[in-house]
């Protein structure tokens, strides 16, 4: 999601294509979300659970996107 978001953002800002490239990455963030959506069935989490996961994401997230900002190719092979 944090690859799409950017490369969708520089390529709106450079006015150039990606290449494939946004849709790729947002179709492994939809298939990471339904493994997600899959757990949380399968599992049925209690709200402590949920929180976690909620917490972790954003804690994720904020450090993938710094961390992509910083070096895209090693976020990629990360």
């Amino acid at each position: 999601m944090v690859g799409g978001m950017l490369l969708h953002c520089k390529s709106l800002r450079k006015f150039e294509h990606s290449g494939g490239w946004i849709k790729a990455l947002l179709e492994e963030a939809e298939n990471e979300r339904m493994h997600l959506m899959t757990f949380m069935e399968v599992a049925q989490p209690r709200w402590y659970e949920r929180a976690l996961v909620f917490t972790v994401q954003g804690v994720f997230f904020n450090a993938y996107f710094l961390g992509y900002l910083i070096s895209p190719k090693f976020a990629h092979r990360m």
